[in-house]
């Protein structure tokens, strides 16, 4: 069964072709016809300064049903716990995680909040999930600020890489991407020490946040939002990387926040961003769809009563232990460029947790969260 086109608005053309196609909600605004992404079509045209939007090709998704991003999720105890705290250190959160499975082993990259020290990046290396002694190491890369990390080896270069965000006081945003690389995962104290992923700082971005790196067969790209409701891209030719990045440009425009990760959904034609948002005092993440990494991205599973991970839709296997659900990464099928999960299989997602009553009351910076696993339910 193939869907006509829905809608032709000035050069924006989108095409919707899916093996079993739903259409809900299609409807006249204020004057304004819709597009998919939560942009009326004035605001497409206004904000998007994007390199175009493709007619996107008949997508193939990985299972019958995945297009009506019915996510339901089954949530065990939390995994990982913060640090213990020591003569000099309190510490408040383990948070941020980023995670390949390599050499029969997990290596977990982490934020840490603490005082007085209130950001850093921790590594783990568990043999499973129920792990409670794992190896753990604070990386010795940046003096001061840094966090929310991304690892993944970069085949290319036979390399690591470990993306993550500093603050560069003679740069203009302050807080930066940055880059370091080791020949080994399990080697902590090998990180190479950071070097900025920008020359100079775009001309057209004035608040960044949580960069993500992944990669086609010829291009990287980067994303990452500005905690307004626009998720931004940048790509380099993978003969370039890790420098020649493109002037950034708005890939999508909605009701989202931060944490903004890609993923190649393996057997499909299809890439996956989960983006955080906010709501009701409390954190969910939100799905987008799209045929490629400079494509348009459609709405998935994106709304408050619809997410993709939230309260709503996932049942606890004992006490349940948090309602806000935040900044989380898919575990991955590989561990390279290519950021591949394989949603055939079931998608498993390591996020950062917090209940209600722990969150009441505390400075962001003090809120206990937490890593759990949401095993997906199908």
């Amino acid at each position: 069964m193939r869907c006509k086109p829905l809608c032709t608005v000035r050069r924006f053309e989108v095409r919707l072709r899916v093996r079993v196609c739903a259409v809900v909600g299609i409807g006249i605004v204020g004057g304004m016809l819709p597009v998919p992404g939560g942009m009326t079509a004035a605001a497409a045209e206004e904000t998007a300064e994007t390199e175009g939007i493709r007619t996107a090709p008949a997508l193939t998704l990985p299972f019958p049903g995945f297009e009506r991003g019915d996510f339901r999720w089954k949530i065990g105890p939390p995994v990982v716990e913060r640090p213990r705290d020591d003569a000099e250190t309190t510490y408040f959160s383990i948070k941020d995680p980023s995670v390949v499975f390599f050499g029969e082993r997990w290596h977990l990259f982490c934020t840490v909040r603490a005082r007085p020290r209130t950001h850093q990046v921790e590594y783990l290396s568990l043999r499973d999930w129920r792990d409670r002694k794992p190896q753990r190491t604070f990386l010795d890369i940046v003096d001061g600020y840094y966090c929310a990390p991304q690892v993944f080896y970069f085949r290319p270069h036979r390399k690591w890489y470990l993306l993550y965000q500093t603050v560069m006081p003679d740069r203009k945003p302050q807080l930066q991407p940055a880059f370091s690389t080791n020949d080994r995962v399990d080697a902590p104290s090998a990180w190479s020490p950071p070097q900025p992923l920008f020359e100079t700082s775009p001309d057209n971005v004035e608040r960044w946040i949580d960069f993500w790196i992944i990669c086609d067969e010829e291009r990287a790209y980067l994303f990452f939002t500005s905690l307004d409701g626009r998720f931004w891209r940048a790509s380099t030719l993978l003969e370039d990387f890790p420098g020649g990045w493109s002037r950034p440009v708005i890939a999508l425009q909605a009701d989202i926040f931060e944490a903004a990760h890609v993923y190649r959904l393996r057997q499909a034609e299809a890439y996956l961003a989960i983006i955080e948002a906010q709501g009701g005092g409390r954190r969910y993440y939100k799905a987008f769809l799209s045929d490629s990494l400079d494509g348009h991205w459609r709405p998935l599973a994106a709304e408050r009563d619809h997410p993709f991970l939230g309260p709503s839709n996932v049942e606890f296997e004992g006490e349940p232990w948090c309602q806000s659900f935040s900044h989380g990464e898919l575990l991955r099928s590989g561990y390279d460029q290519r950021m591949e999960v394989d949603a055939q299989a079931g998608l498993t997602m390591l996020f950062q947790g917090v209940g209600d009553a722990e969150m009441a009351g505390k400075a962001y910076g003090e809120i206990p969260w937490r890593l759990g696993l949401a095993v997906q339910r199908r």
